[in-house]
């Protein structure tokens, strides 16, 4: 599978927004990633629905949305109507995460799943029949620019072994301290889809880190 780059908004300067989306643009980002968090199943708050719509105006890039909050079911009618394409809401919450990877998919959006750096690749298992994607947090969910966390990369070996047996056309995505010295080493071991925020929006040039990660990985 291609390596696919999914800058994290989280990380750009929201006085410039337009600009570093147009910049990431240039330096052909797949996705632009939205951290969507309560302050409650994470401490932090950061973006509702209304970034969505507003970015919709600025970018025809798709857009993904990774549900860090606890009623997801009560938000994601308003996300896929805000434009949301692919939505990864957390399997550590409380709620039933089937009906909700059942809701996405019925509203006719992509549904995906997120594992926290302790969760066991095995939860996944009863979901393969309703999700693409498999979002492994290769940090603690909730801040951007964290260090990376080594372990993870047993953590996509042991899935991308899983899928390739269940799923094979299922993708695994990484977020959380994804840079270009780590990268090639991810996408070897059988990541596609990476999160990049602070290797993206805070670099000198952002369009050229964007290429940079995505060369790191051939």
């Amino acid at each position: 599978m291609k390596p696919i780059i999914a800058p994290s908004i989280l990380s750009c300067n929201f006085a410039r927004l337009e600009d570093d989306i147009r910049e990431a643009e240039k330096g052909g980002a797949d996705y632009f990633h939205i951290d969507v968090m309560d302050g409650h199943f994470v401490p932090n708050i950061s973006f509702g629905p209304i970034i969505a719509k507003t970015m919709k105006k600025i970018t025809k890039t798709p857009l993904d949305a990774h549900l860090m909050i606890t009623n997801p079911d009560k938000y994601i009618p308003d996300f896929i109507e805000a434009g949301v394409e692919l939505i990864y809401p957390h399997i550590e919450a409380t709620y039933d995460v089937y009906r909700t990877v059942q809701l996405i998919d019925s509203l006719g959006a992509t549904a995906g799943i997120t594992l926290n750096p302790g969760s066991p690749v095995e939860w996944v298992e009863p979901l393969l029949d309703k999700i693409d994607y498999v979002l492994l947090m290769s940090v603690c969910p909730g801040f951007g620019g964290q260090k990376f966390q080594p372990h993870t990369l047993d953590k996509i070996r042991q899935l991308r072994e899983m899928l390739d047996i269940q799923k094979p056309k299922a993708q695994i995505a990484v977020d959380g301290g994804v840079t270009i010295e780590n990268i090639g080493e991810l996408y070897q071991a059988g990541a596609n889809f990476f999160v990049a925020g602070s290797s993206v929006f805070r670099a000198d040039d952002i369009a050229s880190a964007i290429g940079n990660l995505r060369d790191a990985c051939e």
